[in-house]
């Protein structure tokens, strides 16, 4: 948050409509800041999904119940695994929303300790 946006939070005249949505989000999470998160997360998401693809085709491929009651297995865990990737991103891309909350809760303390103090 640059010093422009804060004065105008503080004047009243922000909008902080459009900071909000999907797109403005994503436009957070990929930046250049983001970028090792981004790359470690789109790793790991590749990796699980091949993982859950060769299982899935393995299971079919073969007749012994140990083997594909093995390959159900790891097909759930790949696609527990993506679904954890997902929220780990979500979370990240929800990290910088909360940051400027905080920062909005900030700058409303310090104007009310200035109120108090010129009473």
């Amino acid at each position: 948050m640059n010093d422009e946006q804060i004065k105008k939070i503080i004047d009243g005249t922000y909008d902080d409509s459009r900071e909000n949505t999907l797109r403005s989000m994503l436009g957070e999470f990929y930046n250049r800041k983001m970028f090792s998160v981004v790359i470690l997360v789109w790793i790991w998401a590749i990796i699980f999904i091949a993982g859950a693809v060769y299982s899935g085709i393995q299971f079919f491929n073969t007749d012994l119940p140990r083997e594909q009651i093995v390959y159900a297995v790891v097909f759930i865990c790949c696609f527990q695994g993506v679904g954890l990737i997902k929220v780990f991103a979500w979370q990240m891309i929800h990290k910088n929303s909360i940051k400027r909350e905080v920062k909005r809760l900030e700058l409303r303390i310090a104007e009310l300790s200035e109120t108090i103090k010129n009473k």
